[in-house]
């Protein structure tokens, strides 16, 4: 583990991370485990076409994404994604609303550290009346591109490129 010099416990250098998995200090014993952050992705299709939201952040800036985003604490993953289409796109949809379609795992490189994720995969339909409103800071724009058309080279996240070929093929 690269990214970490010192022991948080107790600053010292005697440390090793094995696997990207588990940290061990060993002059205090500290044991530390990296556990896989869990995260949703929602496949929205209207029309032979699916909703992508345009990336305006490190990790994936300028690709394709899905809306999504990681599981708070206490939160069912339906919940996480009716709060990430709210805070993303203004969506009201119910969390009884979303389907269950694959999970997928991911690498999340942030500023340099690797994050083990696992990207569950939901379907919902897009309700009726929409007005989105981006959250700026994350998506520049969003693109409804046909299923045809979708160029999967252009999905920033391999798990999401891998859950929307499952998708197209099934």
């Amino acid at each position: 583990m690269s990214y970490f010099k010192f022991c948080p416990n107790c600053a010292s250098q005697n440390i090793e991370f094995i696997n990207h998995r588990r940290f061990e200090c060993f002059d205090c014993g500290m044991v530390y485990f990296q556990n896989v952050a869990a995260a949703v992705a929602v496949i929205i299709e209207k029309d032979g076409k699916i909703l992508f939201t345009v990336r305006n952040r490190e990790p994936k800036m300028d690709m394709l994404d899905l809306p999504g985003g990681f599981t708070d604490p206490d939160e069912t993953s339906e919940e996480t994604c009716a709060r990430e289409l709210k805070e993303e796109l203004n969506l009201d949809i119910s969390p009884a609303h979303f389907k269950y379609f694959k999970s997928q795992p991911n690498d999340y490189l942030y500023k340099g550290i690797p994050y083990k994720t696992e990207d569950f995969v939901f379907t919902a339909r897009l309700p009726e009346n929409v007005n989105f409103n981006l959250e700026e800071s994350e998506i520049s724009e969003i693109r409804w591109i046909k299923k045809e058309e979708i160029h999967l080279n252009e999905i920033g996240f391999d798990s999401l490129r891998k859950a929307v070929a499952d998708y197209l093929r099934s």
